[in-house]
């Protein structure tokens, strides 16, 4: 991914020095537990520990330059580590080990840190939105069907619904880190031809791993596609939290408005602008995400017991997604924390249908008065008609009506038209959420 879109833990989660460093470690641990066995000296473990080294950047193009002869990068890091460590023990680096033992191993231990620190995001992304979900809990807004006013509801409720989206997600997002928190050391087919399988559950266990309960030479790919799956449906729940805070952005609604910063500019040709620049890039960096998934779900199917085809794809989508991941959720958190919100012109908006939202419950209201809901749907959308063309409330034309003035009186109309008829259960819900107390 690019710096721009990169935040520094991830940064250091998936740059060169870590990858190795992480590759170094389970080939350490890889000797300590075949010392266990009795199979290398344990004084051999003891001056690989001594000389065991931090890798730098100097390493890291050490094991390029190599890798340039070999095209080969596991047998350019072990030719490389022998020549740090610069030992006769050296020779038990990689003992009984394919490649992907350590690579899979590795990349497992960097995925279980990555997505940690994503969880660690979407939490105060979950915490944001129930703060704001409960300060707007009693602030009327409308709520629009196919684009169109419905009934009106509150602001608090469209954040709710958000908050209780990203929990789920929260809840995915953890199955699919369980499910990628293992190692495989199981040699060049799976079956443990070269390697004894207590080596693999000491390195895994060390590396704050699972074992994976059977492999080939590779950990099998749905588990990745698991993850990148999870974190296509979490860029979607942004897109979609950004989408709605951007139409209500529009100037004709002006109801929400992300964050504007002192100093910050909006259009070289309009001053006036103020744009959801940050909201539309959620909305656009969330494609890539749903796009790394298909990427990932067409690795799963490999040759055999392993073939590379994944391998180049994995290099991209993995750092990519669990990358933009953890930028998006900093955004929208900000985005939340500081949303400015315009509960005049939420009232205004409700105000611009003429009463119209209130349609639902008068003709219930008229149903409860003994018609028929065919007779009570007929009064009053052909009133609500007439308010659309005439540009009248929709209370008047129904005063008018003979049939409404015989059944209600203005009292139940009142009730009909109230706008606190429609908030009526919003702390029912929230009690639900577990937002606010019972």
């Amino acid at each position: 991914m690019i710096e721009r879109y990169t935040r520094p833990r991830m940064a250091q989660l998936w740059s060169a020095t870590n990858r190795f460093q992480k590759w170094l470690e389970v080939e350490l641990l890889a000797c300590e537990a075949w010392a266990r066995l009795g199979v290398i000296p344990a004084e051999a473990v003891a001056d690989l520990r001594a000389r065991a080294f931090t890798v730098d950047e100097a390493f890291v193009r050490r094991v390029a330059e190599i890798e340039e002869t070999t095209r080969h990068d596991v047998i350019a890091f072990c030719t490389a580590c022998a020549e740090r460590i610069d030992h006769p023990s050296a020779r038990y680096i990689h003992y009984g080990l394919t490649s992907t033992d350590v690579v899979d191993t590795a990349l497992s231990a960097v995925l279980n840190e990555a997505v940690r620190e994503v969880q660690k995001g979407l939490d105060g992304l979950i915490a944001a939105l129930g703060r704001q979900a409960v300060r707007y809990k009693d602030t009327p807004i409308m709520g629009r069907t196919h684009g169109v006013h419905a009934e009106p509801t509150s602001f608090g409720l469209k954040l709710a619904v958000f908050y209780a989206q990203f929990k789920r997600d929260a809840e995915r997002l953890e199955q699919a880190r369980r499910s990628i928190a293992v190692g495989k050391l199981s040699g060049a087919v799976g079956n443990y031809g070269n390697i004894d399988p207590f080596v693999e559950q000491y390195v895994c266990e060390q590396m704050g791993l699972g074992v994976a309960e059977i492999s080939t030479q590779v950990l099998q790919r749905d588990r990745h596609a698991h993850l990148l799956t999870t974190l296509a449906i979490l860029g979607s729940s942004l897109d979609s939290l950004a989408t709605e805070l951007r139409l209500l952005q529009k100037t004709e609604t002006r109801e929400v408005e992300e964050p504007f910063s002192k100093g910050q500019k909006g259009s070289s040709a309009m001053p006036h602008k103020r744009n959801p620049v940050t909201l539309e890039q959620i909305s656009g960096l969330s494609r890539i995400l749903r796009a790394n998934a298909m990427a990932a779900l067409e690795n799963v199917p490999l040759w055999h017991e392993r073939d590379i085809s994944h391998s180049s794809v994995e290099r991209v989508i993995l750092p990519d997604s669990t990358i933009l991941a953890d930028y998006l959720l900093a955004k929208m958190t900000w985005i939340i924390e500081n949303l400015h919100v315009y509960p005049e012109n939420m009232l205004r908006s409700m105000q611009a249908s003429f009463g119209l939202t209130s349609s639902g419950s008068v003709l219930l209201a008229l149903v409860e008065k003994g018609l028929s809901r065919e007779q009570a749907y007929a009064i009053v959308q052909e009133r609500a008609m007439r308010a659309w063309a005439e540009g009248t409330h929709l209370r008047r034309l129904l005063e008018e009506d003979p049939t409404v003035q015989a059944l209600l009186t203005p009292a139940e109309l009142d009730a009909a038209f109230d706008l606190q008829h429609h908030l009526r259960h919003v702390d029912t819900i929230l009690k639900r959420l577990g937002l606010i107390e019972s």
